[in-house]
């Protein structure tokens, strides 16, 4: 240790290692008991592999809007992680490193969960329960396992899921079980080398403040992962969760369908899905074909593979990643992809448009086709009315596109912006539900659907739709994050739908734009990794409010929002966190958002472009004029920000 430690002093001294990543390594190697610990970091300074050393230690990681999330395996795989497993894609150990996703932050993270849970939320003195749940990932089974030895030794209930499930059945779980909390491993749409952990609130929705603080505060306050277990009598108990609990899951999915006759009587709508070798196939595919489409599946991507062998990026939102599924919708002359990613919480749709070829949709697109069918559709129905309109609400983040808000806005229904992060619209959901009656609120989760439709709509505010422009979305408050396998149902509904009328989903949506004007939105993203990326990062997003720009591309700013000062309300009336996002207006009605990525390791860019006066005629030369038009807001974007961090 003693020679190790000068070595480290030395690069410290030389400016090759920074202060805080010894005083890191310092800490792991003091809090930490695991000789493959200092044998990977030897082997990394031997190597002179001080970028990578920072990299893994230059912090701790902290809980973003997605919890904790970082590398697994590192960009250099020692010969101590790599073990047994040499030539594989997966090492046998996850990467040494406070900023890494590995035993050591797992068992800080329960550790800290459940002091928090004991210390300040059981009143009562009970036992805390959780309800862990883990995707395909490499190394997610062994962490959420480990995970809930650390829990249950530490005096935790906890159930377990026996196999790979999906993020919003977690949530799920949490509200039926009952539990004072929820953990789900996974790293939703992140390269094969990451992994991650969130935790979720007893009312399913991600943990918010003041509980994220609250947790983060007891994580920090342990010193390692070592610990000592509770006496046997004191530890808690493991319950597995697996078939019995997905089936009362699909039966609330079912619910989602609005016009089931409507599906019923359109005998073979194909769909082609794809889980992208990741959990969704579960529960997704048996319910589409309940519900009567005709479904197949890509068969090479069924299988759980962390190393998702047959895409670039396991990211419904890229073409890459649906590929597969689009080449056997042509050859089976299907009506619909949809693909899900790794832990089912994002999903992704391809279409066939009026020339017969199939079309990317992209994640404001299919939002906004949901927030039309279901306001138009429970219009229809008598479940909204003039007395019960105003009770409605479409939930969306301010970074997804306006065009929802004008169809909530002009149907009369209430359109509340949120942070980005799904876990603001399930905070929403939360707040909502407490305003219903104690007595109604006592038997909430047991009620049927239609009844809890029913007392929001007479007591509080009932959820029609919502979701993010990152291909996150919701129809019912059952989950309280974004659900991929009820967005499937959903949009497989509206394309059924679509086609009961004659018409394929691009004429539908074109049908949109025509009643409430055309939006069109455009996201960009620089990267910047590792330590030195971070700052950068940091240095980008602060440079648009210390420097703001009076021009962009032409055309002038006319207004500024700076999220990071606080003082933003949203139409509830409730302040919104402070966040660090800027928003520009301009003149031409453009609008941009810049915020970084709470993770991963790039600053995002949203762009806005919007045209409410458009005519059958004049529709296609708006659309390719707006599309234009962002096309050059992205290159002024870009070159300025290579001004910004010095590199041009």
């Amino acid at each position: 240790m003693s020679e190790l430690r000068e070595t480290l002093e030395r690069a410290v001294a030389g400016g090759r290692l920074l202060g805080t990543s010894f005083a890191n390594i310092l800490e792991l190697l003091v809090g930490g008991h695991n000789p493959l610990y200092a044998a990977a970091i030897e082997e990394l300074a031997a190597e002179n592999a001080w970028t990578e050393l920072n990299d893994r230690f230059f912090k701790t990681l902290e809980f973003g809007t997605g919890g904790l999330r970082g590398r697994t395996i590192g960009k250099i795989v020692t010969s101590g992680e790599r073990g047994k497993r040499a030539g594989s894609v997966c090492p046998e150990f996850p990467c040494v490193g406070t900023n890494a996703m590995n035993f050591y932050n797992i068992s800080r993270a329960t550790q800290g969960l459940v002091v928090y849970l004991k210390r300040f939320l059981n009143r009562s003195n009970a036992r805390p329960s959780l309800a862990i749940a883990h995707d395909t990932r490499f190394f997610s089974r062994q962490f959420a396992e480990f995970a809930a030895k650390v829990a249950t030794e530490n005096g935790c209930d906890v159930f377990l899921f026996e196999s790979s499930r999906s993020t919003p059945e977690l949530s799920f779980a949490v509200r039926h079980t009952n539990s004072m909390a929820g953990i789900v491993i996974t790293a939703s749409h992140n390269p094969l080398h990451d992994n991650g952990y969130k935790v979720y609130f007893s009312d399913g929705a991600q943990i918010v403040e003041p509980h994220a603080s609250g947790i983060i505060a007891q994580v920090n306050a342990i010193a390692g992962e070592v610990y000592d277990p509770l006496p046997q009598d004191l530890q808690g108990k493991l319950i597995l969760l697996g078939a019995d609990l997905d089936e009362i899951y699909k039966v609330r999915l079912r619910t989602l369908v609005l016009r089931p006759e409507v599906v019923a009587a359109q005998k073979g709508f194909k769909v082609i899905f794809t889980a992208i070798h990741g959990t969704g196939g579960i529960i997704s595919v048996p319910v589409l074909r309940d519900l009567g489409f005709d479904v197949q599946t890509v068969p090479e991507q069924d299988r759980p593979d962390g190393g998702f062998s047959t895409v670039n990026s396991p990211n419904p939102e890229n073409a890459d990643a649906l590929a597969m599924a689009v080449q056997l919708a042509q050859t089976q002359n299907a009506d619909l992809v949809v693909g899900t990613d790794p832990d089912a919480d994002r999903l992704g749709v391809a279409c066939r448009d009026q020339s017969g070829k199939m079309r990317f949709l992209s994640g404001n697109q299919i939002g906004s086709l949901l927030a039309y069918y279901r306001i138009k559709t429970l219009k229809e129905q008598q479940v909204l009315t003039d007395e019960t309109t105003p009770r409605a609400v479409i939930l969306k983040t301010v970074v997804t596109t306006d065009l929802q808000k004008a169809i909530a806005q002009r149907e009369g229904l209430r359109c509340v912006e949120t942070l980005t992060g799904f876990k603001y619209i399930g905070a929403k959901l939360g707040k909502y539900e407490a305003a219903l009656p104690f007595e109604i609120r006592e038997r909430y989760r047991a009620l049927p659907e239609r009844e809890t439709r029913d007392v929001r709509l007479k007591y509080s505010s009932y959820f029609v739709c919502g979701g993010e422009e990152s291909y996150g979305y919701g129809g019912a408050d059952f989950v309280r994050d974004k659900d991929g396998n009820g967005a499937a149902i959903m949009i497989s509904e509206v394309a059924v739908y679509a086609k009961s009328k004659g018409l394929t989903l691009d004429q539908l949506l074109d049908a949109v734009y025509l009643e409430y004007g055309c939006y069109l939105e455009k996201n960009g993203s620089l990267v910047f990794e590792g330590a030195d990326g971070a700052e950068k990062i940091r240095a980008l997003a602060k440079s648009y409010l210390a420097t703001p720009p009076n021009e962009i591309d032409g055309s002038t700013v006319v207004g500024i929002q700076d999220f990071s000062a606080g003082g933003i309300a949203d139409s509830d009336g409730d302040l919104l966190p402070k966040e660090k996002m800027t928003i520009f207006e301009l003149s031409d009605g453009r609008r941009i958002a810049v915020r970084p990525s709470g993770t991963e390791p790039k600053i995002k860019y949203y762009l806005f472009g919007k045209n409410t006066g458009v005519s059958p005629d004049s529709l296609n030369q708006v659309k390719a004029s707006l599309a234009a038009e962002l096309e050059t807001l992205w290159d002024w974007l870009q070159e300025d920000a290579r001004k910004r961090v010095g590199e041009d």
